[in-house]
């Protein structure tokens, strides 16, 4: 179960990397509205955050590859969300040429 913990731990050491950085910054300007966005995210847009962090942890909870071969959990973890993000991104890039 320690292998299960290091990956919460690892999380947690990421969103606190990404996540305290922004709130210490209390200028005006272009930067404050960066973050009200970021803030006013759409209901689509939290569940696929929601679930890109569930389904790794699923994955990793049910193949448990810290025990054996973690080549699976790489392919049938990772590489879906990964997938996800890089179509969603791509379209999203398509609509910001073409509108």
């Amino acid at each position: 179960m320690s292998g299960f913990q290091e990956i919460l731990v690892i999380i947690l050491i990421l969103l606190g990397v990404l996540y305290f950085p922004r709130r210490g910054r209390r200028e005006g300007g272009a930067d404050m509205r960066r973050v009200n966005q970021l803030v006013a995210m759409s209901g689509r847009m939290r569940l696929a955050i929601v679930m890109s962090a569930l389904w790794p942890a699923a994955v990793a909870f049910y193949l448990k590859p810290w025990q054996g071969d973690p080549l699976p959990f790489v392919g049938i973890g990772l590489l879906p969300v990964a997938a996800a993000w890089a179509a969603a991104w791509v379209i999203r890039g398509y609509r910001r040429y073409k509108g």
